[in-house]
């Protein structure tokens, strides 16, 4: 029996980066033999098993057939005869099929090495076309290694997976669990322009890919597609550190601009309404969390009169605030002036520009929680008024910041 450190842990420590988890493969063992040394039992579809002291995950070396389509089509063997190159053929990419044993030697039958050197995503053996997940994958590998470029046989088989119908057969979990994983890396953008590149986009996400091509208005220069728009809005709200929330409504913020008329454009008016109706399909379809979603909506919604709100009447700011529920929700209404801030520095060389309508309805929401509609119930015997008495008052708090 003989135990490697594979994959990722090895993949990083090669970059110099921190490694977060340690996965293990045993070569020349049986299931009876790790139990005999006190390995739990934690696999179902094959045999995986903790450490019984740092509970790390120890997997049988094992080999795969595709049985179907789609990413669960597969049967796995296992046996002690199963070599680990043959283990390390089943990886996805060869960066991620580097092997360490206990004395330290790597293995690498497949030039992981080379590609670390070279920054390039280059699949391990044909098979990698066998499960769609490997898409989604490679994609959130690029979000998070932004140097590092698709091999051209590479792309040449994701576009072919495409085409077979592949990524139709990923389920919605699966697909939010790897786009929500790729949101939270250092430049998202790069995981939505490998996915375009590939087809996969199109079939994934067909609202965001519609985006690419459609106009800009002229202010907007120097970046005049709404596409490369929403990628430079992306990488803002990744490096403004926004959470998965934010980033994801920044996904979705520009969806109705792909309806705008031809003969409207590049100007997109009133598009926030079908923005809105579009980011509600994709959060059903993709069964994303609950505040993923209604950020997303209201964000999609509301962002063209945020970034207005600095010629906003009082009145208007108060149904501003009053629609997003900002008085109960303050902390959802400063993530929605976020992403709004976000979008407004997306343009070209622009990430820096002052954004002051976040400070403006920040200042303007402290003055309207600050009304005591408690008292203002208590001094009305009509208690029929106390609605419109409060929005009266939330009103003039506005009035009097000047």
């Amino acid at each position: 029996m003989k135990i490697y450190c594979v994959g990722g842990a090895i993949r990083d420590e090669l970059l110099g980066l921190p490694v977060k988890d340690r996965d293990w493969v045993v070569v020349g063992a049986t299931p009876e033999m790790l139990l005999a040394e006190g390995y739990k039992p934690v696999g179902k579809d094959f045999p995986v098993f903790l450490h019984p002291h740092t509970h790390e995950e120890y997997a049988l070396a094992r080999t795969e057939r595709k049985t179907a389509p789609g990413y669960a089509g597969f049967v796995f063997h296992t046996d002690p005869a199963v070599t680990l190159e043959e283990d390390l053929a089943r990886r996805d990419l060869t960066i991620n099929a580097i092997a360490r044993d206990a004395d330290g030697t790597l293995a690498d039958p497949y030039g992981g090495q080379r590609d670390l050197a070279a920054r390039v995503f280059r699949h391990v053996s044909p098979a990698f076309a066998e499960d769609p997940v490997r898409i989604l994958r490679l994609a959130r590998f690029a979000a998070r290694f932004a140097d590092f470029t698709v091999a051209p046989e590479t792309l040449a088989l994701m576009r072919q997976m495409v085409a077979a119908g592949e990524v139709d057969a990923l389920v919605p979990e699966r697909v939010w669990q790897e786009l929500a994983r790729g949101l939270m890396e250092a430049r998202p953008s790069r995981m939505v322009a490998v996915l375009r590149d590939c087809g996969a986009l199109a079939r994934l996400l067909p609202e965001v890919d519609r985006l690419f091509g459609v106009p800009q208005p002229a202010a907007h220069h120097p970046e005049v597609d709404t596409g490369a728009h929403l990628l430079l809005v992306l990488d803002e709200a990744a490096a403004a550190g926004l959470p998965l929330a934010g980033r994801f409504a920044c996904l979705l913020h520009d969806l109705g601009k792909a309806t705008s008329p031809a003969h409207k454009l590049p100007h997109h008016y009133g598009h926030e309404a079908a923005s809105e109706r579009l980011a509600a399909e994709v959060c059903a379809r993709l069964k994303c969390p609950a505040d993923c979603r209604d950020l997303a909506l209201m964000v999609a919604r509301e962002h063209g009169i945020v970034h207005r709100a600095l010629e906003l009447r009082p009145l208007t700011i108060v149904r501003l605030i009053e629609r997003c529920d900002g008085l109960r929700r303050p902390e959802r209404f400063a993530a929605m002036l976020d992403a709004c801030a976000c979008d407004h520095r997306g343009r070209a060389g622009l990430g820096d520009r002052p954004y002051p309508q976040r400070g403006h309805l920040l200042a303007a929401l402290a003055a309207v929680r600050g009304v005591d509609a408690g008292a203002i119930a208590r001094g009305l015997a009509d208690k029929a008024r106390i609605p419109e008495a409060v929005h009266e008052a939330r009103v003039a708090a506005l009035k009097a910041l000047g």
